[in-house]
Parts: C-alpha cells; sequence; structure tokens
C-alpha cells in the first residue's frame, strides 16, 4: 500500500524563501556598514548635543525654561542686546564619548504641571531628538527642577502700575 503524496501548502513554499533573503539582506547591511566605516569617521561635539538637548527640552509642554537664575539672568540681559539670542544650549551640559552620551538638564517649569510626568516627556524627546540626529546612544538624562514659574511673578508678566505724573 502505498501513501498518497500530498503537496506542502502554498504559504510554507513561499515562506521557505524568505529566511535566505533576510540573511543576503544582513550581509549586505553588514558589508554597506564596513565599507562606510572604513572611509572615515565622524565626530559629534559637545556643543551640537547640548543644542540638540536644549531645543527638544524646550518643545515639551511645561518647560517654562532652561537654566539657574544666574543664567536665565544673563539670559534675559542678552537678548535685549539688539542681534543676539539666548543660548539654545544654556541649562544644559552633557558628555560626550564616541559611542554615548549622558545628558543634564536645568529645568524652570510651569506651575501646575506635574513634575513626574514632565520629567518623564522631557527625557523620552530629549533621547529620541539626540539618538535620532547623532546616533549616539544615550545612557542618562538627569533633570533638576530648579523652579517653578507662577505667573505674574516676572517683570514681563505684570501690567505697569501708573505713574504719579502724567
Amino acid at each position: 500500500m502505498t501513501t498518497p503524496v500530498t503537496a506542502a501548502p502554498k504559504s510554507s513554499i513561499q515562506n521557505a524563501g524568505a529566511p535566505t533573503q533576510n540573511i543576503a539582506t544582513e550581509a549586505a547591511d553588514r558589508d554597506l556598514a564596513t565599507s562606510a566605516q572604513t572611509k572615515g569617521t565622524t565626530t559629534v561635539a559637545d556643543t551640537v548635543v547640548q543644542k540638540i538637548a536644549g531645543l527638544a527640552t524646550r518643545e515639551v509642554s511645561g518647560v517654562y525654561a532652561l537654566g539657574g537664575g544666574a543664567a536665565r539672568a544673563f539670559s534675559s540681559l542678552r537678548e535685549r542686546i539688539p542681534g543676539a539670542t539666548a543660548s539654545a544650549g544654556q541649562g544644559v551640559s552633557v558628555e560626550v564619548g564616541e559611542r554615548q552620551a549622558a545628558i543634564d538638564l536645568h529645568v524652570l517649569v510651569e506651575y501646575g504641571v506635574s513634575i513626574v510626568d514632565l520629567s518623564r516627556s522631557v527625557r523620552r524627546n530629549v533621547i529620541g531628538a539626540v539618538e535620532q540626529m547623532t546616533g549616539l546612544e544615550v545612557v542618562e538624562v538627569n533633570i533638576a527642577v530648579t523652579d517653578v514659574h507662577i505667573p505674574g511673578e516676572d517683570e514681563g508678566d505684570r501690567t505697569p502700575e501708573p505713574g504719579r505724573v502724567r
């Protein structure tokens, strides 16, 4: 008695070639990476990572400013000078190695914002921006909340008091 021969399902035949294609693609990726490595190096300056982290932090809702009191005072003076702008890296310090970066932030938060949720959002945004733009692995983002901004507390938020003389 002979056993009937059945054809293999079409899906298993199609999938049979897939691992070979993946292996070939991975080998091509390795060859491309190897040839790119032999053609030179790319270094990323500390200030580049500092600016990226500063801008990514400012994008998060609830962050009022970066830096400590003295840095913010100096920045407000700088903004009054025509043509001068605030530093994108203010309140940010970084350590950059060959493959990794560590970032420290000094943040002024808006009153009423959950600092825990804000910190989580800032970390996610900073890590994503730095890793995507530089290819460096961000090993830590330390956040120091230096103050809470209360609306009406700054000179710019106050309404001018009427003078005694007109």
